[in-house]
């Protein structure tokens, strides 16, 4: 009766901790690995690990249980034979890579399916995943291709001042060879108009002279001299 007891609670353990690893998991992945040795399967989860896959092996039955009835039922049809489960926490690609790569080595290794972001994936499907480059890389090319027409914008942005520039001169040459003769730069109309203006401001130099007049007048002073002496002519 205890170890019927102990069983039970063993299995009623496992069962939670099936459903909180694929619950915290981005994707999950079956494989069978019937025929691997336990240096093998060591190995294989070692390189999981190093990925982001957390490879763990549990009775079919309760992943059944655990999944019954959720998101995560589509698994179960993956689950015959002596299955583990792939618990991806990161990159799924990465971790399908890894998977595909002990898998060439080690050909025991069964890849079945999985399920990420709630769609079911097949062996093939998975197959393309794992033929895909890393996150990282992708995202840098996906930043490249977005910067790159950024990049011709500013071109054509700078080079438009130029090209209009080179227009603008193209036009006035074309019309001068034409024969048409095209209106000086107005900014040549002041500097004619204060030449034009600056004997006019001289002018008024000429009329200086006519201030020395009141000169002439001096001797008109001196008359009264001369009366003065006539008046004196009776004393003789």
């Amino acid at each position: 009766m205890v170890t019927q007891n102990a069983q039970m609670k063993h299995k009623v353990a496992v069962v939670d901790e099936v459903r909180t690893r694929i619950g915290d998991a981005s994707a999950s992945i079956v494989s069978e690995y019937r025929g691997l040795t336990v240096a093998e399967l060591k190995e294989l989860r070692i390189t999981l690990a190093a990925v982001g896959g957390d490879y763990r092996i549990f009775k079919n039955t309760l992943v059944r249980r655990a999944i019954d009835g959720g998101e995560y039922q589509p698994l179960s049809e993956y689950l015959n034979g002596p299955s583990a489960l792939t618990f991806v926490q990161g990159d799924v690609s990465a971790v399908a890579k890894a998977l595909k790569d002990f898998a060439r080595s080690n050909p025991l290794l069964v890849i079945k399916g999985g399920l990420a972001d709630g769609s079911l994936l097949s062996s093939s499907d998975l197959s393309a995943l794992a033929d895909l480059p890393p996150r990282d890389v992708l995202l840098a090319r996906l930043a490249g291709a977005l910067a790159a027409p950024m990049q011709q914008m500013a071109g054509l942005l700078q080079a438009l001042p130029r090209s209009l520039a080179y227009g603008l001169s193209a036009l006035i040459e074309q019309r001068e060879a034409g024969g048409e003769k095209l209106p000086e730069a107005a900014s040549e109309a002041p500097a004619e108009a204060e030449t034009e203006t600056a004997p006019a401001a001289e002018a008024p130099a000429e009329e200086a002279p006519a201030a020395e007049a009141p000169a002439e007048e001096a001797p008109a002073a001196e008359a009264p001299a001369e009366e003065a002496s006539a008046e004196e002519a009776p004393a003789e």
